[in-house]
């Protein structure tokens, strides 16, 4: 019997724990789910649940005005987030994999795990992160069961054929570029320049993917010219330090308020003011 439940504990076959949050650290049915989430004390993985807000939150492409956003404008944006998340993260340690999610359910928009060589390290990490900020949002981190990327990762999106789009159920990671991809993860011993994906990608997702990046590779001469990434982000980095220029996006704690009496005296100087130039 024991042996039995445990060859289906987190299987579709399991009554009792929900297979989507053993294998994706997320359930659509949230803390409503019929079936038991069973959140892990320690982990080398690390959700932080809805951090990454793409500027086409609300239809794909578009951005909140209904202007038609540039692709690489899109891909621009991601890569830059991708980088900031990976540099202050791998102060805690070894960094196994780092996904994004492209997907646009609720309970999967926007979600970033992060894998560490270590439960340690994610622990740390852990602890950095409670009470943070990034761009003026809580971060909100927890230990998520993800270990095997390969059952959690939607096979039919890897294929370019996933007939439920961003509302699918599983992940649907979003890709970086191969010179940033080198430049993070190259730093690491064995680094074979698949380091952040768990699966091996199959010959037509790998021609896919190589047709996707030689195209990209082209645009990207003629738009940013030089090799260098496009002027908009080159400007909002400090040439000596290589910090962005009007400051990390990542805060220690929220802003703090002013009182009701800090308010009002400051209210009654205006006032003075406005009637001395009066």
């Amino acid at each position: 019997m024991a042996e039995h439940l445990a060859s289906i504990f987190g299987t579709e076959k399991d009554r009792v724990n929900c297979p989507f949050y053993f294998k994706i650290g997320a359930c659509r049915h949230g803390d409503r789910c019929s079936r038991l989430h069973n959140r892990p004390t320690i982990s080398p993985t690390l959700l932080l649940s809805n951090m990454y807000q793409r500027p086409d939150m609300i239809t794909p492409g578009v951005d909140a005005q209904g202007q038609p956003i540039d692709p690489r404008k899109i891909q621009e944006h991601f890569e830059d987030f991708y980088e900031d998340i990976f540099e202050e993260l791998s102060k805690f340690g070894e960094i196994e994999s780092l996904n994004v999610c492209d997907n646009l359910a609720d309970h999967m928009i926007g979600n970033v795990y992060v894998q560490f060589k270590e439960e340690d390290q994610a622990a740390a990490a852990l602890q950095a992160l409670q009470g943070r900020f990034y761009s003026g949002r809580p971060i909100i981190a927890d230990f998520s069961p993800v270990t095997d990327f390969r059952e959690a990762t939607c096979r039919q999106f890897e294929e370019n054929n996933c007939n439920r789009g961003g509302y699918c159920n599983f992940m649907h990671v979003k890709l970086i570029g191969r010179e940033l991809r080198r430049k993070l993860f190259g730093r690491y011993r064995g680094y074979r320049g698949s380091r952040s994906r768990s699966r091996s990608l199959s010959p037509r997702q790998r021609r896919d993917y190589d047709r996707r990046e030689r195209e990209r590779s082209s645009r990207d001469r003629d738009y940013r010219g030089n090799g260098r990434r496009s002027k908009d982000r080159y400007d909002r980095y400090d040439h000596d330090s290589g910090r962005r220029k009007h400051g990390s996006p990542w805060k220690s704690r929220s802003p703090v308020r002013e009182g009701s009496e800090e308010r009002r005296a400051r209210i009654e100087q205006w006032n003075r003011e406005r009637e001395e130039k009066n």
